[in-house]
């Protein structure tokens, strides 16, 4: 008698080497970014994904043809590989730069579009986002549901030439900068049996009339979180994104772009560089400093690993919600070792330098587990994803 065996689904696919090319394409934007401290043009921050709202570096790294990347020519990108990408936004988040205005539409809106947009969304959208001057935020997350996306509550009905959205998205970054985003709707009502049917994608102008945007202030007072109110919106039949339906099939595939890049461990690396370099000279903190390098050389070659699986095709939701838990708890140990560590204390006045980084890490770090899905809701993926639930 031959028992069964049952396998697990891998939480991470198998590691994936970056070619050897990259290694001039690194070296060129290493070169680049220098260039672009020395002239004062931006101090390193941490967290600049979101927070680094800078449409003249945008611009700048489009006219190089470091966004786009993946995008085919024929819309305006440069037909380069996700592991080239994958160099070049690792570049960005370890240096700190100014990123958060283009972020979402490169890392994410271009390649959805790709996959379910008309030719007439993705000729109307993609080249501009490969220049760095069209902007996009997300419409997921709600008051009511958070994480959630099961629990979405925004109503889309049926009218003349078009949809029609009533009701309310959160945490929305750069949506008071940007100039449209993909809005989460329903549009047949709740199955309690299938909580993920009836859902579809649109993509919303947020100058439409009937948008309201509201600001969610940070700790520091900065604005980048934003509540956006649908008021009767119209949406027009050539802005639904996709297929009526199947959003959440289509929502789950575009997590796998948003929770597992660099910047799911790096936002927090100008700090810790920052930190090594105040305990240099000094002992003692051997073991707690390796132990934050070590970890994020994993989380990196985990990230990596998912980029591959990405550039062959596939869409490793389970791996993706991995690499953004272990981040965000691993981007708030860096916190609290640099305050263990070092004596200086947080200023969010400074100017630069370890106590100004400190503070910005410190008052940015609640937002860390709301994007992208709370920490709670991730666990409970990938217990799902493993048959324990």
């Amino acid at each position: 008698m031959t028992a069964t065996v049952h396998r697990l689904p891998e939480l991470v696919p198998p590691p994936t080497e970056l070619p050897a090319r990259t290694a001039a394409l690194r070296a060129d934007v290493r070169a680049f970014l220098a260039e672009e401290r020395a002239a004062g043009r931006w101090t390193p921050r941490p967290d600049v994904w979101l927070s680094g709202w800078d449409e003249r570096f945008s611009r700048e790294l489009g006219r190089r043809g470091w966004l786009g990347m993946t995008i085919p020519k024929e819309y305006g990108g440069h037909g380069a590989s996700a592991l080239d990408r994958y160099v070049v936004t690792e570049e960005l988040l370890a240096a700190g730069a100014p990123v958060a205005a283009h972020w979402i539409a490169d890392r994410q809106i271009g390649p959805t579009l790709l996959r379910f947009g008309t030719e007439e969304q993705r000729q109307r959208f993609l080249p501009g986002i490969a220049k760095g001057e069209v902007y996009f935020g997300i419409g997921m997350s709600e008051p009511d549901a958070g994480s959630d996306l099961a629990g979405v509550r925004t109503k889309a009905e049926r009218v003349d030439g078009g949809w029609e959205l009533t009701g309310t998205k959160v945490w929305t970054s750069g949506a008071h900068r940007a100039h449209a985003f993909f809005a989460l709707a329903r549009t047949s009502p709740r199955d309690e049996k299938n909580r993920h049917a009836g859902l579809s994608q649109f993509i919303v102008l947020l100058d439409s009339p009937g948008v309201q945007i509201r600001p969610i202030p940070l700790l520091t007072g900065a604005h980048h979180f934003n509540e956006v109110v649908f008021d009767r919106v119209f949406v027009p039949d050539d802005m639904v994104l996709g297929e009526i339906g199947a959003g959440w099939k289509q929502v789950t595939s575009e997590l796998a772009f948003e929770r597992s890049g660099p910047e799911r461990f790096l936002s927090t690396f100008p700090l810790l560089v920052a930190l090594v370099g105040e305990l240099a000279g000094t002992s003692g903190a051997e073991r707690e400093v390796g132990g934050l390098v070590a970890r994020l050389w994993t989380l990196r070659r985990m990230s990596l690993a998912v980029a591959g699986a990405l550039e062959s095709g596939e869409a490793p939701e389970l791996a993706a919600a991995v690499v953004k838990e272990l981040g965000t708890r691993y981007e708030n140990e860096v916190i609290d070792v640099a305050r263990l560590l070092v004596s200086i204390p947080p200023d969010p006045g400074a100017e630069s330098g370890f106590a100004r980084l400190l503070a910005d890490a410190v008052l940015h770090a609640p937002g860390f587990t709301l994007r992208g899905g709370t920490n709670e809701v991730l666990r409970g993926i990938v217990a799902r994803g493993l048959g324990l639930r």
